[in-house]
């Protein structure tokens, strides 16, 4: 008799629609390959009447997602609603009815993922969440199962196509930051309410997510220093290519003695760097393993059908595993035991300037001493000619400082008559700290 695996669908948005059509166009394919017929047997979305173009029975179709947690013939729940509530609530209520979840829910897991995976664990269930991270990318699972043997040193990447495409269109065509977004959201690439991308709040709770399974420690979007692209102008991207750099919006998790370092903010990066060539809406991710060394994963890192490939993935894991009579528990952690955070004051690194000073002579000296009063030693630097009245930009790149003297620096700086804005920062990644090793365990708290 053939074996049947039951799925509950909440949510056919976009991220939905793909994961249905994927699950009734390759029915065949995914049978072979999961070792049991997997049945869309219900599904819940808000417009129970819009079907989406897709060949679903409109009676099994509900607003009511009652109708999903109280059948026990569905094994495998899948949440792709999005946010927190109600997602958090059914999530659970999930669980605690034995079913599996799958999950392509960042904001969810980043803010809440400690309890899921705790009630998961204790309730003998499994959690997916491959989609959550990187869209069809397969991150997570590198990390649990492709990376087992390492201990993960660096985990890095562009993880917001929104913001590599609005970069990519300020870097290859000159637009203004404020031209380009606009673009991405005629393409739909971006929200209407962008915020979440270009301020960098997606891309945190990526990251949190990705440190947390690497480095087995609880990470939530608080521990992550964080800063958007929405000040970058032409200016900075024109100096960064006369500088040999590049500026992508990169979060940044790396293991060191002192603590866990976690933070995202616009980077530059040499231009010949593989993570300086991801284009347009794609995302990438970079990892440092104590045996492997470097690895890049690069593709689609979001849209309805790669994301869908990934939610279908992590059902087929499942479904197997009920197949074969030993369904995966719990969470995909090893036991998470806090550890120390670097504060980001304590980053030490090389850093671009760019100053808006007024033309006047011993400018440039003024910012320079105040430079040199905290230890803060400058690289080389680039003053053009006057623009305007008001103002010239002064541009310099800065040996390692470290951070917190950087923020002394720039504070009395930004107080200087003759400055009449304030100073925008990049810092700088070169190849050789990206890919350092830690060298040390990190010590629990």
């Amino acid at each position: 008799m053939t074996k049947v695996c039951q799925i509950g669908l909440f949510g056919l948005g976009t991220v939905g629609t793909g994961t249905a059509r994927i699950l009734l166009d390759q029915a065949e394919l995914l049978a072979r390959r999961a070792g049991s017929r997997l049945e869309l047997a219900r599904v819940c979305d808000r417009h129970p009447d819009d079907l989406r173009g897709l060949p679903l029975d409109p009676g099994r179709v509900t607003a009511d997602v009652r109708d999903l947690l109280d059948d026990p013939a569905i094994r495998v729940f899948v949440e792709l609603i999005g946010g927190i509530e109600p997602a958090r609530s059914v999530v659970l209520q999930a669980i605690a009815a034995g079913k599996h979840v799958v999950t392509a829910n960042k904001a969810l897991l980043a803010e809440h993922g400690s309890e899921i995976f705790a009630a998961a664990a204790e309730a003998g269930v499994a959690v997916g969440f491959e989609a959550s991270v990187g869209g069809g990318i397969p991150v997570i699972k590198t990390l649990k199962e492709g990376l087992v043997a390492n201990r993960i040193e660096t985990v890095a990447g562009i993880m917001n196509g929104t913001a590599n495409y609005v970069l990519t269109r300020m870097t290859d065509d000159g637009l203004a930051f404020d031209e380009a977004l606009a673009e991405a959201q005629r393409l739909g690439y971006a929200e209407a309410d962008p915020t979440f991308d270009v301020d960098g709040i997606d891309t945190a709770h990526k990251l949190a997510i990705l440190a947390a399974l690497a480095f087995a420690t609880p990470v939530g979007p608080a521990d992550i220093a964080t800063e958007g692209i929405s000040r970058l102008t032409p200016l900075d991207i024109t100096f960064a290519a006369e500088f040999g750099y590049r500026i992508k919006l990169l979060a940044i998790a790396r293991h060191r003695p002192e603590g866990l370092e976690l933070r995202v903010h616009p980077t530059m990066i040499p231009a010949d760097h593989l993570l300086a060539r991801v284009e347009g809406a794609a995302n990438a991710f970079y990892l440092v393993g104590d045996a492997v060394g470097q690895v890049l994963l690069h593709g689609p890192g979001a849209g309805q059908m790669p994301t869908g490939s990934a939610v279908v993935a992590d059902i087929v894991d499942i479904a197997r595993g009920i197949a074969a009579g030993v369904p995966p528990c719990g969470g995909p952690f090893e036991a998470l035991a806090p550890v120390p955070l670097r504060p980001m004051e304590a980053l030490v690194c090389r850093y671009y300037f760019r100053f808006s000073a007024k033309d006047r002579p011993g400018v440039l000296a003024r910012i320079a001493g105040i430079l040199g009063d905290n230890g803060i030693s400058i690289a080389a630097v680039i003053q053009k000619g006057r623009r305007s009245r008001a103002a010239v930009p002064i541009v310099m790149l800065t040996h390692e400082a470290e951070e917190a003297r950087v923020r002394r620096a720039l504070a009395r700086i930004d107080e200087l008559d003759v400055v009449t804005d304030p100073t925008t920062v990049i810092r700088i990644e070169d190849p050789a700290t990206l890919a350092a090793s830690a060298n040390a365990e990190v010590t629990p708290a």
